[in-house]
């Protein structure tokens, strides 16, 4: 059912999601005129095909009627936004339709470091929540929300371009049914998944430091299930919890990932050499800008980077090639386990040619199940703490039944 945007969920609501695709859309139109801006200059200065892009902008009257295109964009596009920001609170009485997270989540995957960047309203801001709704992270205020909180705790982390309420897949929740049958309370973490890696790793941490401290109950069990890009965020707040001496951490006893790319994607590598190719033309350069919209998020699952230094290195802006990482190993206190499926119905046999890694569609199984040729890199989790399944898709991992019940099992 729709819900009422509420001073608890400032930021949301039709009144501001319009003035953010105010935003957006001037920032797309400015973009658009550079774009032109920089082709019309390369082909004005280069002679042939061979050669660098210009990058320095038109001069003289073509010069004049960008920067005028430019500055009458962002004239209207302010007007606009002030307008509605003056409209904001009466609109904001409207119901917002049940599609919308699932809208916002997707744009934030991929063009959330932007949103955030800019301040435009439609940036989600990372939360704790339960049941679509944030939670206020002191003991009484949570005590309120989770009249029936035990002291086993479980901290739920969506994917890439995804929100909290998408646990629920095919009428399934691996959280609720974890309540159900096992006395698990369920948290769900909502992010902005289009930001580095390393950057919603920090904030968790932070988040779930206080969490342990105002839980309305003593704290028996903790542990985590990432899904996909979640499973990164929870090792980077692993990470970070250590290096900053936060006292959550030795208070985990598992983390549960479901199809998480520990060592990447290839779809993320193969848009990098996307960027490569048509790079290689004066002509064409300017449009590898296009390529270059994936956010920052998207970019660090090319290899499945952590640390902020992952992708702050230069070989983290080449072609895609290089893994620049610096190895993270997992915490050794912590039971670790790894869910990876495959779209084939049954196993590959040894020895077979294949065009493309075994995998769920996104994450081949090895990336899955952090196995890596490099020792350095390899997660080394024991088979007893791996699962593959077959014939099933990423999306599957939600909600299968199979998948269920290995996480039921383990977290016994």
């Amino acid at each position: 059912m729709p819900q009422r945007s509420s001073p608890a969920d400032a930021g949301r609501g039709p009144g501001a999601d319009l003035r953010g695709i105010g935003r957006l859309t001037v920032d797309a139109i400015t973009g658009v005129v550079d774009l032109v801006e920089s082709v019309h200059a390369t082909i004005v200065a280069l002679p042939g095909p061979l050669g660098a892009p210009v990058l320095n902008p038109t001069r003289g009257i073509s010069g004049l009627v960008y920067r005028s295109v430019r500055g009458i964009a962002r004239f209207v596009g302010d007007g606009l936004d002030l307008a509605l920001a003056q409209f904001a609170p009466l609109l904001d009485r409207i119901e917002s339709p049940p599609q919308r997270d699932g809208v916002v989540s997707a744009l934030n995957g991929v063009l959330g470091d932007h949103l955030a960047a800019t301040a435009n309203p439609l940036a989600i801001r990372m939360r704790l929540r339960r049941d679509g709704k944030p939670l206020r992270l002191g003991r009484k205020a949570l005590a309120a929300a989770c009249p029936q909180a035990t002291g086993k705790l479980l901290v739920m982390v969506h994917g890439l371009c995804m929100n909290d309420l998408q646990w629920q897949w095919n009428g399934h929740d691996h959280g609720a049914a974890l309540a159900r049958d096992a006395g698990w309370t369920p948290v769900y973490l909502h992010y902005n998944s289009g930001r580095h890696i390393s950057s919603n790793g920090r904030e968790f941490a932070a988040r779930l430091e206080r969490l342990l401290r105002e839980w309305p109950v003593p704290v028996e069990r903790f542990a985590i299930v990432g899904h996909s890009m979640g499973g990164l965020v929870a090792r980077s707040a692993c990470h970070a919890a250590a290096g900053s001496g936060q006292g959550w951490l030795a208070r985990l006893d598992s983390l549960v990932f479901l199809g998480t790319p520990h060592h990447g994607a290839p779809l993320e590598r193969a848009g990098s050499w996307f960027d490569m190719l048509i790079g290689r033309s004066p002509y064409t350069a300017p449009f590898a800008r296009l390529g270059k919209i994936r956010s920052a998020g998207i970019q660090d699952l090319r290899h499945g980077n952590l640390l902020d230094s992952d992708w702050r290195k230069p070989g983290h802006a080449g072609d895609g090639r290089q893994d620049t990482r610096t190895p993270v190993p997992l915490p050794a206190q912590v039971r670790s386990y790894a869910v990876a499926v495959s779209t084939e119905q049954r196993a590959a046999a040894k020895g077979r040619d294949r065009s493309m890694p075994d995998g769920d569609g996104l994450v081949p199984i090895a990336s899955a199940l952090g196995q890596h040729a490099d020792p350095a890199f390899d997660l080394r989790l024991p088979k007893a703490r791996q699962w593959v399944g077959h014939g099933l898709h990423h999306l599957d991992l939600l909600g299968d039944p199979r998948v269920y019940e290995r996480i039921r099992r383990w977290l016994e």
